[in-house]
C-alpha cells in the first residue's frame, strides 16, 4: 500500500471509529508500528488528526482562524448562545469565554439585564458595550490573537481575585477520554483558571467540537457542571459523555 493510500485509509478509520490505534492498524495492514506512527505525525502536521498515546483522535476544527470559525455550524452556534443567555440570572457575576459561540450568546442577552460579566475577550467586552445594566470587567494580558482573548500570568492572577457564579465555557475540543482541551498551552492554564474560580462551569459545543482533541488539556469532561450541545449534535457522540455521568442539555 502506498503512502497517500495508507494516509487515506487511516483517516477513513478515523472518521469511522472516532479513533486510530497504531498497533491494531499496522497488524491489520501488515505494517509495522513505526509506519503508521510515521503517517500519523505527518497528518497531524497536516492538521488533519490529533495524535495521543497509542494512536490518534479527530483533530479539532477550531485550527482555522476566527472569521473563518465564525461561519463554521452558524445555525448551531446562535442555538446554543440563545439557551446559554438564559442560563444567566439577574444580578449574578459571570465568566464568559471568548469565541464565535460566546458571542452569540452575548448577542441574545435580555435587554435590562442587570449581571456583571467578567471576560478575557476584547470582542465580548465591546459586544456588551449596548447593554447599559451590565457590568463588564475585562481581564488584561497578553493578546493570543487566534482567539482574540488575553492570556498569560497577568490574566490568571487577575481571575484568582474573583469568584464567580457560572462560567460559560467555549472549547475547541471534547472527548470523553481525551478530556476538554484547546491548541493553546497559556489559553488552557485560563481556562482552568476560570474553572476553578466559577461555582459551577458549563461548556458550550458545536457538533464539530464532539469526539474531537486539541494539544492541551485542560480538564477532563467530569469537571463540568454540564454540558450543552444543540439539537443537531449526533446522539452517538454524545452517549460516551452521558455514560461518565454527565449532564447534556440540548439546546432548542
Amino acid at each position: 500500500m502506498l503512502t497517500e493510500q495508507r494516509k487515506q485509509h487511516i483517516l477513513a478509520v478515523l472518521k469511522r471509529d472516532g479513533r486510530v490505534v497504531a498497533k491494531t492498524l499496522g497488524q491489520e495492514l501488515g505494517l509495522s508500528e513505526d509506519t503508521i506512527r510515521r503517517d500519523l505525525r505527518e497528518l497531524a502536521r497536516a492538521g488533519l488528526l490529533q495524535r495521543v498515546h497509542g494512536g490518534a483522535l479527530p483533530a479539532s476544527p477550531a485550527v482555522a482562524t476566527l472569521n473563518v470559525r465564525e461561519h463554521l455550524c452558524a445555525t448551531e452556534k446562535i442555538a446554543l448562545g440563545r439557551a446559554a443567555a438564559r442560563l444567566i440570572r439577574p444580578g449574578q457575576l459571570v465568566f464568559v469565554d471568548g469565541g464565535t459561540t460566546t458571542q452569540q450568546l452575548v448577542r441574545h442577552l435580555p435587554a435590562g439585564l442587570r449581571a456583571t460579566i467578567v471576560t478575557h475577550s476584547p470582542i465580548i467586552a465591546a459586544e456588551l458595550a449596548e447593554q447599559p445594566e451590565i457590568e463588564v470587567v475585562l481581564i488584561g494580558g497578553r493578546l493570543y490573537k487566534h482567539s482574540m482573548v488575553s492570556v498569560g500570568a497577568a490574566a490568571v492572577e487577575a481571575i484568582g481575585r474573583i469568584r464567580a457564579d457560572l462560567y460559560l465555557m467555549g472549547i475547541t475540543g471534547l472527548h470523553a477520554e481525551a478530556g476538554l482541551s484547546t491548541g493553546d498551552l497559556e489559553e488552557a492554564y485560563i481556562k482552568r483558571a476560570l474553572m476553578a474560580q466559577a461555582a459551577e462551569t458549563v461548556a458550550l459545543a458545536s457538533s464539530d467540537k464532539l469526539g474531537r482533541a486539541s494539544a492541551y488539556c485542560i480538564a477532563p469532561v467530569t469537571a463540568l457542571t454540564s454540558l450543552l450541545v444543540s439539537t443537531q449534535a449526533d446522539e452517538a457522540a454524545v452517549a460516551p459523555l452521558r455514560a461518565l455521568g454527565l449532564q447534556v442539555d440540548r439546546a432548542d
